[in-house]
């Protein structure tokens, strides 16, 4: 159901830039630039009063004007104007709207958190899924959209990780970091002041999202996190999702409620819901990208016992600690694949888990095998291999990519 709600606000087959302009310092010139210079191959109308030209394509003074279907509306006018504009959208047909314009929940006086108020209730009436306010927009890779105010987007690698992003600025941080170190995205989603459409709907919507492996949040503070732990909890063994949480001081925490209007509260109870939820908590947005990346290339695991393999004794000791401490356990190995190790390694090295394979540290092809019989043993879900042979590392890693890719 979510995915069919969000499938023409994500993949629409036309897009309406209302307040499109040919004017460099409007939000609505560089919307357009993004869709124009971006490659999207669907219909773009532009929207602007002046019934002017807008970068080569013919403009309409507002949106009934436009003969054909509209899936999507970026909006991109004053905050006053918002509301009749969406009303229109509604009369329209429209399916889904990305709202860029700020000026809503936002901000301190009370008649942002009322405008905001105004706009939730005509776009429930009209069954409009809204994108913002206060956002940057979002981008579709593998479908082929930019509908954001950032053209540079457009050149993002496609890949298996989704972003969802309350800060457009965060957006961008991650955006262009992850283009330096080919990260790859499915999608990035700017939620902004979240009218309609929160963490909850998003994460729904991508756990039906067959370009996405990895979902990664960022968040400052939501309205409903205990719906957000449930829905969470429900993609444990499909999907990886993982959170960087800010406003975790006290002074973060305030901020957090000023810049989207948001409910950040207590971090420590943040770290312990996200916990329970399943969900991998990050503390930068370095690791959030290298987390990511790793993640999306690899697969999911279904079990909780792990086999440690470890070029020497002391790293093994100290990842099987904190395997345990995280809440998974050793695996037992079967007698069979104790044989097949002990037959390897000679017995001055600990050939139960975890495994020393100090003493093989010349012959890439033994490790390979230890890691075959591991990975043989129906009572190991899992294998954390830790590397630190120095100068043999090379050919031991492509022995076992070699094995990997069999």
């Amino acid at each position: 159901m979510k995915r069919e709600r969000f499938e023409d606000l994500f993949s629409p087959r036309s897009v309406a830039v209302i307040g499109a302009s040919n004017n460099f310092g409007k939000l609505g010139y560089h919307v357009m630039k993004s869709l124009v210079k971006g490659g999207y191959s669907g219909e773009i109308y532009p929207i602007n009063p002046k019934g002017e030209e807008i970068w080569g394509i013919r403009s309409y003074r507002s949106l009934g004007e436009v003969p054909h279907r509209v899936d999507l509306a970026i909006i991109a006018v004053p905050a006053a104007l918002v509301p009749p504009v969406l009303e229109e959208c509604g009369q329209k047909g429209v399916k889904g709207v990305v709202m860029i314009t700020a000026g809503f929940r936002e901000i301190e006086a009370s008649e942002g958190a009322e405008l905001q108020e105004r706009v939730r209730e005509i776009a429930e009436r009209w069954g409009l899924p809204i994108i913002g306010p206060n956002t940057f927009g979002f981008v579709n890779l593998p479908f082929g959209i930019n509908a954001t105010f950032t053209p540079e987007f457009s050149r993002m690698e496609a890949g298996g990780v989704a972003l969802v992003s309350q800060s457009g600025g965060f957006c961008h941080l991650s955006g262009f970091l992850a283009m330096e170190q080919g990260v790859g995205f499915s999608k990035v989603v700017g939620l902004g002041n979240r009218a309609n459409v929160d963490f909850p709907e998003m994460l729904e919507y991508l756990a039906e999202d067959p370009d996405t492996r990895v979902i990664a949040l960022y968040i400052e503070g939501i309205d409903e996190p205990r719906r957000l732990m449930e829905v969470a909890k429900g993609l444990r063994g499909k999907k990886f999702v993982l959170a960087y949480k800010a406003g975790r001081s006290e002074k973060g925490d305030d901020a957090s409620r000023f810049h989207t209007g948001s409910l950040a509260g207590n971090y420590r109870i943040w770290q312990g819901a996200l916990r329970q939820a399943g969900i991998l908590e990050v503390d930068s947005t370095e690791e959030l990208l290298d987390t990511a990346k790793a993640l999306s290339s690899s697969p999911l695991l279904h079990g909780r016992r792990i086999a440690v393999l470890s070029s020497q004794a002391g790293p093994g000791l100290i990842a099987s600690d904190r395997v345990e401490g995280e809440g998974l356990e050793l695996a037992r190995f079967s007698s069979q694949t104790q044989r097949r190790i002990n037959d390897i390694l000679p017995p001055l090295a600990i050939r139960s888990n975890p495994v020393d394979m100090g003493p093989a540290w010349y012959d890439p092809g033994a490790i390979v095998r230890i890691l075959e019989a591991v990975l043989d043993d129906e009572g190991t879900d899992g294998v954390l291999f830790l590397n630190m042979f120095a100068s043999a590392n090379l050919r031991l890693a492509q022995g076992v990519r070699e094995y990997m890719e069999k």
